[in-house]
């Protein structure tokens, strides 16, 4: 069982920038696809990048490719999520997910594939 915790986020302006960190408990950090979700208020959670257990292989969402970058550091059990040229439709509460199960991989993009979940961290970008 792994617990995830989420901080940095905030309120910037349009292009702005903001990095989020996930911090996990545990001992088998390296086991975990890790992943970052985000939810708009009366829309469905979405799925945002994710990174594999090692860290080379990484994915995202059409929506924030080329502006976010995920990364991991697993000597530190810490998940970030850099946002570069931030955008309005960008705000959202952000999730940071984690799964052990080996058929979990970074194309896994549905959030019913994840099992743990931080409780959320939000972000506004005002225009």
């Amino acid at each position: 069982q792994v617990q995830l915790v989420e901080s940095g986020g905030g309120l910037v302006q349009t292009g702005g920038s903001l990095r989020l960190s996930c911090a996990a408990s545990g001992r088998t950090f390296t086991s975990y696809t890790m992943g970052w979700f985000r939810q708009a208020p009366g829309k469905e959670r979405e799925f945002v990048a994710s990174t594999s257990r090692s860290g080379v292989i990484t994915y995202y969402a059409d929506s924030v490719k080329g502006r976010f970058t995920i990364s991991r550091d697993n000597a530190k059990n810490m998940v970030f999520l850099q946002m570069n040229g931030l955008k309005p439709d960008d705000t959202a509460v952000y999730y940071c997910a984690a799964d052990n199960n080996p058929i979990t991989t970074v194309l896994s993009t549905t959030s019913t594939r994840y099992k743990y979940w931080g409780q959320g961290t939000q972000v506004t970008v005002s225009s």
